[in-house]
């Protein structure tokens, strides 16, 4: 009797150890940094202090169609860069454009918004209609973004970096600087703020789109937020976003 007993123990005691198995997998836990000035993208939320926008919703719902999970760190723009570069961060969502040069550094995910720099001036402007006018002016930019990029090669320009893009725009408005050249649905969010201050002019004059940037070494990981990315997008979610943050539900 005493052996039978010892045995069902046993048994009960190995059968206790192998049912934590038989759940739900743990959930892969990655840092996604973002540069939360950027509004309607990522930007923090003056009275809960968290993350919100459109890069936020999407990176939460890819993670949870791949069983991520999510630590999200507010970081500038130069850093973000760094950090991505050195595989400090798994991944970067932040309104981030593709491109060459920053290929070489980390991989990116498939697009998933389109995007163009254009100009902002104080909305009393009646000299600067375009890109082409801003030849000798002062232009506010986000340091190494795309919008610094493009203002570097204008002639005689003389281009003024700011850690967070919201200060340009705010000296715009003041009349310290003559325009702003940033990312359209940022400057027209911008605008729809502060509607008697400021203006766009002209049209996009480039042709941008925005990926998710991933630790150059983890190709499983780009493969984990590709397939996320493609299930939600044919879910309809980038619509959904783009409603929600883009058109006037900031």
């Amino acid at each position: 009797m005493k052996r039978s007993l010892w045995f069902v123990l046993t048994a009960l005691i190995l059968a206790s150890l192998l049912l934590p198995a038989c759940g739900p997998a743990a959930k892969t836990k990655i840092t996604v940094a973002t540069d939360a000035t950027w509004p309607p993208f990522e930007y923090v939320d003056e009275t809960t202090q968290e993350i919100i926008g459109f890069d936020v919703d999407l990176i939460k719902a890819i993670a949870e169609n791949q069983g991520l999970e999510l630590e999200l760190v507010n970081v500038p723009w130069d850093s973000l860069l760094a950090g991505m570069a050195q595989c400090q961060y798994d991944i970067s969502i932040s309104a981030m454009t593709i491109t060459e040069e920053r290929k070489q550094s980390f991989n990116f995910s498939d697009p998933y918004f389109a995007a163009g720099q254009i100009v902002t001036v104080q909305a009393s402007n009646t000299d600067i209609n375009d890109m082409g006018d801003l030849v000798g002016k002062t232009i506010g930019v986000q340091l190494g973004t795309t919008g610094d990029i493009e203002a570097q090669k204008i002639e005689g320009a003389t281009v003024k970096n700011y850690d967070d893009i919201g200060l340009a725009f705010q000296d715009l408005i003041n009349g310290q600087i003559d325009a702003v050249i940033a990312d359209n649905p940022l400057a027209i969010g911008y605008v729809g703020q502060n509607p008697n201050d400021l203006k766009t002019v002209g049209e996009t004059f480039t042709d941008e789109f925005y990926g998710i940037a991933v630790c150059k070494t983890n190709t499983e990981l780009l493969d984990k937020i590709n397939a996320g990315l493609a299930a939600v997008k044919a879910q309809g979610l980038i619509e959904e976003l783009t409603t929600k943050w883009l058109a006037g539900g900031q």
